[in-house]
């Protein structure tokens, strides 16, 4: 995907075991900070479309997770929590200590353990396609036949499944530049993360019972067209956590930020002008 890279930038610091690869939108005189989680088993490029939307006075960060896009995988025990961990200190070694953090599906899952460990550095969440409870046994198990699959056939024949599921129709029919996105960036993982990751999700906890502890202002967001994060577990989000916007967006399935940029920058610079500035 092309993107303004007078404006974004690359960058890459180490943390602990890994290297963390990251785009940066830095400005002059920043009021906010938005740090972006992707989604399984996507990467940071997801987000360039609302990095390029934000308002002149934010910073934006999208993060490639521990062994997707070109972070490093360090040791391999993959869960959500060292995800979250590995975040937090990220976020510590930018010296960020107030953000708004967006996470879609995963990235959701990241985001609300995150919140769980540290809370007094988050002033907002978005919360898109995503949700607070843990798999099930049948989850888990479509999770494990997944990594069976991955095993036996490679991460092409996956991501071309995977690609079919996530997106609705109309975007399949319409958005190409999306959907060759996601293609891309399910191919730079290694069959290895990709199979190491489905193992965490599939281990995740469930954090429902802390979403009514949440005492900054939220955003949960879903594709209406979504056929991996139901209805009813957005409605779980948005029915527990005190302070929250609940927003569908039409004709969308699972990535609503790549599928109808427009709509989702639009919901998301409304929910910045919430946020108190620095």
């Amino acid at each position: 995907m092309e993107y303004n890279k007078s404006l974004i930038k690359r960058k890459r610091i180490r943390i602990g075991d890994i290297s963390i690869s990251y785009l940066s939108r830095d400005v002059a005189q920043p009021h906010k900070t938005i740090v972006f989680v992707h989604g399984f088993p996507f990467n940071k490029n997801m987000w360039i479309p609302q990095l390029e939307a934000l308002p002149a006075n934010t910073v934006g960060i999208a993060v490639d997770v521990r062994g997707h896009g070109n972070s490093t995988m360090g040791h391999g025990f993959f869960s959500v929590d060292v995800f979250a961990r590995d975040l937090l200190v990220f976020l510590r070694k930018l010296s960020i200590t107030q953000t708004v953090l967006c996470g879609v599906s995963m990235g959701g899952y990241i985001a609300l353990r995150a919140y769980q460990i540290q809370p007094e550095i988050f002033s907002g969440l978005i919360l898109s396609d995503t949700n607070s409870l843990a798999d099930d046994n049948a989850a888990k198990l479509k999770r494990f036949d997944s990594i069976q699959s991955v095993l036996k056939n490679g991460k092409r024949a996956f991501s071309i499944g995977f690609v079919n599921n996530v997106f609705s129709p109309k975007s399949l029919a319409e958005n190409q530049e999306a959907v060759d996105l996601i293609k891309s960036c399910i191919r730079r993982n290694t069959e290895t993360s990709i199979c190491a990751t489905l193992l965490a999700l599939a281990s995740r906890t469930d954090t429902t019972d802390s979403l009514s502890g949440i005492s900054i202002p939220a955003l949960v967001i879903r594709g209406t067209e979504d056929k991996i994060s139901t209805k009813e577990q957005a409605e779980i989000l948005a029915s527990h956590i005190p302070d929250v916007q609940y927003v569908e967006i039409p004709e969308c399935g699972h990535l609503p930020n790549l599928e109808d940029p427009e709509h989702f920058n639009a919901a998301m610079n409304n929910f910045l002008n919430r946020i108190k500035p620095l």
